[in-house]
């Protein structure tokens, strides 16, 4: 074994990688990621529509930033960092803090933005699907009207070559 030399100075050691505040936030997120998928499918009885805004309210919850302040052990020292804003609003309910209206109101803020963000998304998917089935129903009718041996509107009598895509 390497005995250590007293006489000399001590060498600092990297920090670790579990001591990073951005694996920290990482983390959070690849878990949040995680439970927003499991809470996904675990809605799949509901409607399209109300489980992808309750899904993404849920996220706008989980990813709202906010600020908040810990007294240190000196006096008149404080920390100040940024955490979720249901962490803060939890810890502040608890404790009894000021900052709770604060951290609460952006949670409020958070979940709407999230349904907002949602309500967009099915909105924008339910277009591309009429869209995606208005083309199905003309491609169904073309090809209804070309087995019947009825000639298409566009048709000026001239020989078609086929088309590729």
């Amino acid at each position: 074994m390497h005995q250590a030399d007293p006489g000399a100075p001590e060498r600092e050691e990297p920090m670790l990688i579990s001591d990073s505040m951005s694996l920290l936030w990482m983390i959070y997120a690849a878990l949040s990621l995680v439970v927003l998928l499991a809470g996904y499918l675990g809605l799949a009885f509901l409607p399209r529509l109300l489980r992808i805004v309750l899904t993404w309210a849920v996220a706008g919850v989980m990813w709202m930033p906010a600020t908040f302040e810990l007294p240190l052990v000196e006096e008149g020292q404080v920390y100040a960092g940024k955490a979720p804003a249901i962490m803060v609003a939890a810890v502040a309910y608890f404790e009894h803090d000021a900052q709770f209206a604060g951290a609460a109101a952006l949670v409020v803020v958070g979940a709407g933005i999230g349904a907002l963000f949602g309500l967009v998304l099915w909105w924008f998917g339910r277009q591309r699907i009429q869209r995606k089935a208005a083309a199905v129903r003309r491609q169904a009718q073309r090809d209804q009207d070309d087995d019947n041996g009825r000639p298409d509107a566009s048709d000026d009598g001239q020989r078609r070559e086929p088309v590729l895509g």
